[in-house]
């Protein structure tokens, strides 16, 4: 399966990788599933460090370099991610999040994350 993962995630498996549920760890640890990453989870992480949020400071490169080492692919913005925002209804105020919806919904992923809200937008989101 290919597993578009959230930024929380990401960050936690980096850096505070005991706050992923057990049942985080095992879809990241599985050797079928295939695990990508945002770019824009990228740009999340380097602006909101920017503005001083405490849960963001992890520096984007290094984060990018070390999912790269451990055979994350990195799924780029595209136009066709942007237009399927026109689509998603408002469940989730977040602009990084609808992003990381419409590049699952458009590229056939599934998102996983630890954010419940998320789960009202339905499949293709997981909830761990």
């Amino acid at each position: 399966m290919r597993l578009l993962i959230d930024t929380h995630l990401l960050l936690w498996a980096a850096a505070t990788p005991e706050r992923l549920s057990p049942r985080a760890v095992a879809r990241l640890e599985a050797t079928d599933n295939r695990l990508l990453f945002s770019a824009a989870s990228l740009w999340e992480i380097a602006i909101k460090a920017a503005l001083g949020r405490s849960d963001f400071t992890v520096d984007p490169r290094r984060l990018r370099q070390g999912l790269i080492d451990n055979d994350y692919e990195e799924l780029p913005l595209t136009g066709a991610h942007a237009g399927a925002l026109a689509d998603l209804p408002a469940i989730h105020k977040d602009p990084f999040d609808r992003i990381l919806i419409a590049q699952a919904k458009v590229e056939g992923l599934t998102l996983l994350t630890a954010d419940a809200t998320l789960a009202r937008y339905g499949a293709p989101v997981e909830v761990v």
